[in-house]
């Protein structure tokens, strides 16, 4: 595969979609603490074959399933620091194989409110310093970019300070990567907003910026909010909303691609779905960019 950051100055690369999806789709009951870390503990073999599906279906980046490994909740299931590092280690590698040299992996890095489970990620209140939250996403992304990914995919960040804790863990690292901020975090203003892209562009080995995790119809005005001569990343949901009351879906899904071109006009250059978007969903962007 050649560098990722050459093939995306010369066109658009398709992402993935939801790998949760799928996997529930596959029997899994993702509605515990551990969401799909759970399935990589249990069923690694369902994962490898998810991400195979989205490589099938013409997905160009493979997106692992790192998204709610922490220390901290793993911990609470029994799990020593040294086993997170395996497992963190392992999504890597399941990606890697079923990318079988025709896709690039993205170690993913949720936020801190993944690992909580109870939808923080959509707010970003966390009570924490940046210091703190930088000590806490150094160690995960550090294991990450040991394991050999093409790149870091740092999703969902939903608050300001957050944006500033992962610019300060990215530190040292060396491996290029992505920062998507959560569009629908009732943390960001609009003017906060363009400042926590600019933030997020300026880190170190940040090549794209963007958001994720969010209804369709958000997405232009985050790319009309990137810093001039960045890429932009970005990869809704279905349209439907997250209630982690609940832990369901709620809602009716979009067309989630309808405006996939007119991303791609105004600075999109990876671009996929999140949760609910399925291998079919990723086949029509494929043959559409």
């Amino acid at each position: 595969m050649p560098d990722v950051r050459t093939a995306m100055a010369d066109r658009p690369l398709v992402l993935d979609g939801g790998l949760g999806t799928m996997l529930e789709a596959r029997g899994h009951d993702l509605a515990g603490a551990l969401w799909s870390a759970g399935v990589l503990l249990e069923a690694p073999g369902d994962v490898r074959g998810v991400h195979a599906e989205f490589v099938a279906a013409g997905a160009e980046v493979l997106t692992t399933a790192s998204y709610q490994l922490g220390y901290d909740n793993l911990a609470a299931a029994g799990h020593d620091e040294a086993a997170v590092d395996r497992l963190l280690a392992a999504s890597v590698r399941l990606a890697r194989e079923a990318a079988d040299g025709q896709a690039w992996v993205a170690a993913s890095v949720g936020p801190f409110g993944a690992v909580r489970a109870d939808g923080s990620e959509y707010s970003g209140a966390y009570g924490m310093s940046v210091a703190d939250l930088a000590r806490w996403h150094r160690r995960r992304i550090q294991v990450l970019a040991d394991a050999g990914p093409d790149l870091l995919a740092i999703e969902t960040i939903a608050s300001p300070a957050e944006v500033e804790a992962i610019a300060l863990a990215l530190d040292g690292v060396g491996v290029p990567g992505w920062i998507s901020l959560s569009a629908a975090s009732a943390a960001f203003d609009d003017a906060g907003y363009a400042s926590a892209l600019a933030v997020a562009a300026s880190a170190p080995g940040v090549v794209a910026v963007g958001a994720n995790c969010c209804p369709p119809a958000l997405i232009p005005a985050v790319l009309a909010q990137l810093p001039a001569g960045v890429a932009g990343v970005v990869y809704p949901n279905s349209g439907e909303t997250w209630d982690a009351a609940s832990r369901t879906w709620r809602g009716e899904a979009d067309a989630t691609f309808a405006e996939a071109e007119a991303w791609v006009d105004a600075g999109a250059r990876l671009v996929g779905g999140c949760c609910r978007t399925t291998p079919a969903d990723i086949a029509a962007l494929a043959a559409r960019l």
